[in-house]
């Protein structure tokens, strides 16, 4: 008897864009004389970021992370900081607002070309343990600019 699942298989998550963000991070390491930082952690898998921004005005005209973690922790955070620089503030919470909804399953989040290389992260949602780990930067984003 076989057993059908709606899950997709794993490697899905995998994808070659991910997996290249992983191994290849943009814009890791640390920002000297950072604007704003924040720092979180997933206690149930281990994951870790650190943000740094830096603002001209409104404008973020710099981001780098330091972090460790899984793939999908870390190639999120890589691809996230790859569209933060050069938007406002207010596009900067719109992106994280767009991004948690497609973490969240919302299948107009995974058609919007805003969201750019992060639509890879679409089948993330089928994971919830996951869910997680591909957020975990644009949490820290929103502490950021907490302070700012």
């Amino acid at each position: 008897m076989t057993i059908e699942r709606d899950t997709p298989p794993i490697r899905s998550l995998y994808q070659q864009l991910i997996l290249d963000h992983c191994k290849h991070p943009r814009n890791k390491g640390a920002l000297e004389d950072a604007d704003a930082h924040a720092h979180l952690n997933n206690p149930t898998c281990g994951d870790e970021i650190w943000l740094m921004l830096k603002l001209d005005g409104d404008r973020i005209s710099a981001v780098k992370f330091v972090g460790e973690g899984c793939s999908i922790s870390q190639s999120s955070a890589s691809m996230m900081t790859q569209l933060l620089i050069g938007r406002t503030r207010a596009e900067a919470e719109e992106l994280a607002r767009r991004f948690t909804s497609l973490m969240h399953g919302d299948q107009d989040a995974a058609r919007d070309r805003t969201l750019g290389e992060l639509r890879a992260f679409s089948d993330v949602s089928k994971f919830p343990v996951r869910v997680k780990c591909a957020l975990l930067g644009w949490n820290a984003l929103e502490e950021a600019l907490k302070q700012t």
